[in-house]
């Protein structure tokens, strides 16, 4: 074992260092998942804030026994779907998904709306073409439910489904029957 993948033993400024190196290399995926559960950016902001604090929080229970990146996805979704839940329950409004529910009220309090928040997403080297298929891509992918959409994105990042499984709480076969079904979904969704 390398030493950013021991187990949480050391001293607290030991752990301080490998916290940051592991959350600095994967701050993508904190910064995905907040876009994927909401368009206006002060919120993701918030999620990603939060899950980078509960990620801190339970830090020492993490072991090392699996990869880094599939345990912070499964704290950092619990996070997010952890709020939407609390948010439901106290009667608030929960945020809002990319691609739902915005209104030109909201768009003008978002500090970036003037850009389309996809903007962020897309691979910056791509044709025009490719642009717009990852633009709806995204909004397809911003119209499925939290479960579904946490999903899709764990398989778009090509972790096998058994991780999905342990990330999500499913079992794998569950994960391959929802992955064939959100495939079909896609394929009819974004045929030309």
């Amino acid at each position: 074992m390398d030493a950013l993948t021991a187990p949480m033993t050391d001293a607290i400024d030991t752990r301080r260092e490998r916290f940051a190196l592991l959350l600095g290399q994967h701050r993508g995926l904190l910064r995905k998942i907040a876009w994927g559960f909401s368009d206006c950016p002060a919120d993701r902001a918030d999620l990603e804030q939060d899950m980078a604090a509960q990620l801190w929080a339970v830090f020492p229970a993490w072991d090392g026994k699996r990869p880094f990146a599939t345990w912070a996805y499964r704290v950092a979704l619990n996070v997010c779907l952890s709020g939407r839940r609390a948010t439901q329950v106290r009667g608030g409004s929960a945020m809002r998904a990319p691609g739902r529910g915005s209104t030109a009220a909201d768009s003008q309090a978002d500090d970036d709306s003037a850009h389309d928040p996809l903007d962020q997403l897309v691979d910056p080297g791509a044709t025009p073409e490719q642009i717009a298929q990852q633009r709806d891509l995204h909004r397809v992918i911003a119209g499925l439910d939290p479960l579904n959409r946490a999903l899709l994105l764990l398989w778009l990042d090509d972790l096998p489904q058994r991780e999905i499984g342990d990330v999500l709480g499913l079992s794998e076969s569950n994960v391959g029957v929802r992955i064939h079904r959100l495939k079909a979904r896609l394929r009819t969704e974004l045929e030309p």
